[in-house]
C-alpha cells in the first residue's frame, strides 16, 4: 500500500502538464506567468516539479528564451493527448448534467470583440456559471491548434478546409466614404478609379494587404489599392473615414450606423466583399458540449440582437 502511495504522489499533476504546455507556447517562464495571473517563480517551481517527477528534461533555458527539448516534444504530445482526454471527459459529463462547465479560450479581432463579442459572452457567463471564459482579441490569423485555442470567432470567409466552421451571421464589407472626401475628390464611378483615390488599407486576418477583392454584376474582381494611411486596426480606419482621408472597405457591422447618420455614404453599392461571422474550431472538438452550447448561444444571440447583420440595403430601408 505505501509503494501505490508512492507511486501516486509521484505522478505529474494535470495543472502542471498545463502549465509546460502554456511554456512551451509561449516561449517563456515570464509569458505564461503573465496569461495565467502568477509569477514567473511559480511557473518555474511547477516546471520543476514535473521534470522530477518525469526525470527528464522538458525544457532550454537561456536568459532570452525557453525552447523545449527533444523529451519534451514527447512529453509535449503526450500532455496534449492527456488532457483533450480530460476535456472530453468533462464534456460528456456537462452533457449528462446539461451544464457546459470547463474552460473555452476564445479569440476574435479588436473591433468586432469589443463592440459584439465581449456583451455575448457576458450574457454567456451568466447564463453557464460553471464556464471559465477566457477572451483574447488580436488581428492576426490564430493557429488554433499549436496555440491551444478553442473557438474563434471569425469575420471572413476563408477558412482552411482542416477545421469546422459554423456561420453565426451574414456579413459583408462594402465601400464608402464621408462626405468631405467625395466633396475634395469626387466618387468613384467604377471599380477601376479606386487605383486613384486616396485608400484607407487595412491588414485583415483573411486578407492580403492593399489588394481588395470585390463581388459585382462580373462576378469577382481584384483591385489593387494604396494610400498614405494604413493600419491592421479596423476601428482606427473606421475613424480616418470619418474624418474624411480616405474611402475605406469595412464591414456593415462596423459602418452601418455612421452611413444611417449621414456621417458616411455607401459609394460603388453593386461591389461588395463577402465576409460573413463564423465560430471556427478544430475536428477534435466537433464533439465538445462546451463548443456546442457556446456556438449555438452566439448563433442565437446575433440573430435575437443583429438580425443576423442584415444587408445594408434592408437596414437602409427601415430608417
Amino acid at each position: 500500500m505505501k509503494h501505490k502511495t508512492r507511486i501516486m504522489n509521484n505522478l505529474p499533476l494535470l495543472s502542471d502538464l498545463q502549465v509546460f504546455m502554456l511554456v512551451a507556447r509561449r516561449a517563456g517562464f515570464a509569458a505564461a506567468a503573465q496569461e495565467l495571473g502568477v509569477s514567473p517563480a511559480f511557473i518555474s517551481k511547477r516546471i520543476a516539479l514535473l521534470e522530477k517527477a518525469l526525470n527528464v528534461c522538458l525544457l532550454h533555458r537561456t536568459t532570452r528564451r525557453v525552447t523545449i527539448t527533444e523529451d519534451g516534444e514527447r512529453i509535449y504530445e503526450w500532455a496534449q493527448r492527456i488532457l483533450n482526454d480530460v476535456d472530453q471527459m468533462m464534456d460528456e459529463v456537462s452533457a449528462i448534467r446539461q451544464e457546459p462547465q470547463g474552460t473555452l479560450r476564445i479569440v476574435t479581432s479588436f473591433g468586432f470583440g469589443r463592440r459584439f463579442v465581449a456583451a455575448a459572452l457576458s450574457e454567456l457567463a451568466a447564463q453557464y456559471p460553471r464556464l471559465e471564459l477566457r477572451l483574447e482579441v488580436s488581428d492576426r490569423l490564430v493557429d488554433l491548434a499549436s496555440e491551444g485555442i478553442d473557438l474563434d470567432i471569425r469575420i471572413g470567409d476563408e477558412i482552411a478546409p482542416n477545421l469546422i466552421a459554423r456561420k453565426l451571421a451574414q456579413n459583408q464589407r462594402i465601400l464608402c466614404a464621408a462626405p468631405e472626401y467625395l466633396a475634395r475628390h469626387g466618387a468613384p464611378r467604377n471599380l477601376n478609379e479606386l487605383s486613384g483615390h486616396v485608400c484607407l488599407v487595412i491588414k485583415e486576418r483573411d486578407h492580403p494587404f492593399g489588394l481588395w477583392r470585390l463581388e459585382g454584376p462580373g462576378g469577382e474582381e481584384n483591385v489593387k489599392v494604396t494610400g498614405a494611411l494604413s493600419s491592421n486596426h479596423g476601428e482606427i480606419v473606421h475613424q480616418w473615414c470619418l474624418d474624411g482621408l480616405g474611402i475605406a472597405l469595412r464591414s456593415i457591422w462596423d459602418v452601418k450606423e455612421s452611413i444611417g447618420s449621414g456621417r458616411l455614404v455607401h459609394i460603388l453599392p453593386e461591389y461588395s466583399q463577402p465576409a460573413n461571422i463564423w465560430a471556427v474550431y478544430v475536428s477534435r472538438l466537433a464533439t465538445s458540449a462546451k463548443i456546442r452550447v457556446t456556438v449555438e448561444f452566439l448563433r442565437n444571440y446575433f440573430q435575437q440582437h443583429y438580425g443576423e447583420v442584415a444587408p445594408l440595403s434592408e437596414y437602409l430601408s427601415r430608417r
